[in-house]
């Protein structure tokens, strides 16, 4: 029980603390930084891996797959939003070759 207490001060602690993180951030840098901690969602799917554990299937199981799918649609997304985020810095060929 103490444990479980524990457990819910700290989840508690941490999303008050990401939170004021998350909104202290200027605008000019929320697409990096968001690009690059999406890209080490990468650990959360290894430990989601885990976590979804086949020889057991408990509820452990089941948090760990829904885990691996919200990750994973973390990780894509966090790709997606950088290649969107470099490809606004690229020049346009065509606009080249006709100059």
């Amino acid at each position: 029980m103490e444990s479980l207490i524990v457990s819910i001060y700290v989840f508690t602690l941490a999303v008050f603390i990401g939170f004021e993180l998350i909104t202290k951030v200027p605008p000019l840098l929320h697409t990096p930084l968001m690009s690059g901690s999406n890209a080490i969602s990468g650990i959360t799917v290894v430990g989601a891996l885990l976590a979804a554990n086949a020889d057991n299937w408990g509820l452990s199981s089941i948090l760990g797959i829904f885990a691996i799918a919200f990750a994973m649609i973390n990780v894509i997304g966090g790709f997606m939003v950088t290649d969107r985020m470099l490809s606004m810095f690229k020049k346009d060929k065509k606009a080249e070759k006709g100059a």
